[in-house]
């Protein structure tokens, strides 16, 4: 609404600038999620004690997201420091750049520059370069799909920042990198200083002052275009609704030579295995869609108390094996789900009372991995619904799913007048007649 308000006193022009901006989907609540409105990861920055010439503290992120998580290659946190600080040493992260160190003789710092960027080292790092929550190469779960790994640590010692509460000074400008763009970050507020448990339980420890900053995500910051969308078919129709042309890019190698790649040809493995083979540019599988990800919903059967549901995703990308995958389904009759085969399945309930949305995931060691695209670069399962007779129908695609995301990015649908539909009653009454034609002349016939 506040975007709205904001209109009073405008022009006809620039009404109309807006209007065509707001078609292209650039509107002011792009990084607020209906599905998980209080998602967003929070930073801590801990001062746990002073030193000589500043500080040491422990950085800790916090994905309060219920189904975004930071896939590989991972976190980059960078921000602007307020004064003249460097980095003395650091654990469980480090610095990509040094920067110049010059004016230190002897033992320089380990990072000079004004604007460090911090990355989190990884899986295997020798044990006193370690601290909690650390050392995962930067990969962080969501809250809901793993909730004893949804944080990331490191800490440095940082000097030439003043020695007290009132002599520090925050830094400024925080960014964060996940692994690409896509978070927004706010200043440094002061809050209340964090409390720490020892591992034996019996002591309390408090840090010196603490600092957050909330990072929220927008889609339209991480990518221009779509990731994904969806495809449609049911047990009742023929007709199979594919995902829209052309919905995350279009195949033009007049323009663009290389945009994907066709998976019959002689020269996959060369270009798979290529330079870029460890971009994060997708390298797209040639679809009418062009999509990395395709989720496709299939109305299988019908019982008469059931009715059952299979969905497949595919992965068109050969850049990317997605670790930790999870799928978010808005759906009506979630509140009915009786069963779920080989994927993990919670309920998400942002507005309390109303449980119309499913996360699913991967089981450990079975399905939770999604590989490239290729023979094996799809996973499926199967849902069983129990009917509630008020509300069940198969008419005007109720059947279909409202929303679908992929790794918190929201899914293109096909347009609804699209969806597979019930035969019409003319049909139903044609066949009637027909079948009553058939079984009478049979019936004299053998009289």
């Amino acid at each position: 609404m506040d975007c709205f308000r904001s209109l009073a006193g405008f022009s006809v022009s620039a009404i109309a600038v807006f209007i065509f901006l707001s078609s292209l989907q650039f509107n002011c609540t792009e990084a607020y999620d209906a599905l998980d409105p209080n998602g967003n990861i929070t930073i801590k920055w801990d001062i746990i004690s002073w030193t000589p010439d500043g500080y040491v503290a422990v950085v800790t992120m916090y994905n309060f997201q219920q189904y975004r998580h930071i896939t590989p290659p991972g976190w980059t946190l960078g921000w602007t420091w307020a004064k003249k600080e460097v980095i003395w040493s650091m654990m469980g992260g480090q610095a990509t750049d040094q920067g110049d160190c010059s004016r230190y003789k002897t033992s320089p710092p380990h990072c000079c520059k004004k604007t460090p960027s911090i990355v989190d080292l990884l899986p295997g790092t020798p044990y006193n370069q370690q601290i909690a929550n650390c050392c995962k190469g930067g990969v962080i779960n969501s809250w809901a799909q793993e909730p004893n790994n949804y944080a990331s640590s490191f800490q440095l010692s940082v000097g030439a920042a003043g020695t007290s509460n009132k002599t520090v000074k925050p830094p400024k400008n925080f960014t964060l990198l996940a692994p690409g763009p896509g978070y927004t970050c706010g200043p440094a507020v002061v809050g209340k200083p964090s409390k720490f448990v020892t591992p034996d339980g019996r002591r309390v420890t408090q840090a010196m002052m603490t600092w957050n900053v909330t990072c929220t995500y927008s889609q339209f910051l991480a990518q221009k275009t779509p990731t994904c969308c969806v495809s449609l078919s049911s047990f009742y129709n023929d007709t199979i609704v594919p995902c829209p042309t052309c919905t995350c890019g279009c195949q033009n190698n007049d323009t663009n030579p290389g945009s994907c790649v066709n998976p019959n040809s002689p020269y996959l493995a060369s270009v798979v295995n290529g330079p870029g083979k460890n971009s994060l540019t997708p390298l797209i599988q040639c679809t009418r869609h062009m999509c990395p990800i395709r989720v496709h919903w299939h109305v299988k059967l019908n019982y008469k108390e059931y009715w059952r549901v299979k969905v497949t995703i595919t992965n068109f990308n050969y850049r990317m094996n997605y670790s930790q995958w999870n799928l978010v389904v808005q759906h009506p009759n979630f509140d009915n789900l009786t069963q779920i085969f080989s994927f993990n399945y919670k309920p998400l309930t942002p507005y309390s009372s109303i449980n119309d949305t499913a996360m699913l995931w991967g089981v450990k060691f079975y399905n939770d991995f999604l590989n490239q695209a290729g023979p094996l670069g799809n996973v499926q399962s199967e849902l069983l619904f129990r009917k509630d007779k008020s509300t069940f129908t198969f008419d005007k695609g109720w059947a279909f799913p409202r929303r679908v995301y992929f790794n918190g990015d929201n899914c293109v649908m096909p347009p609804p007048d699209a969806y597979p539909h019930l035969p019409n009653a003319g049909s139903r009454v044609r066949f009637s007649i027909l079948v009553f034609f058939i079984t009478s002349l049979t019936f004299f016939l053998f009289e």
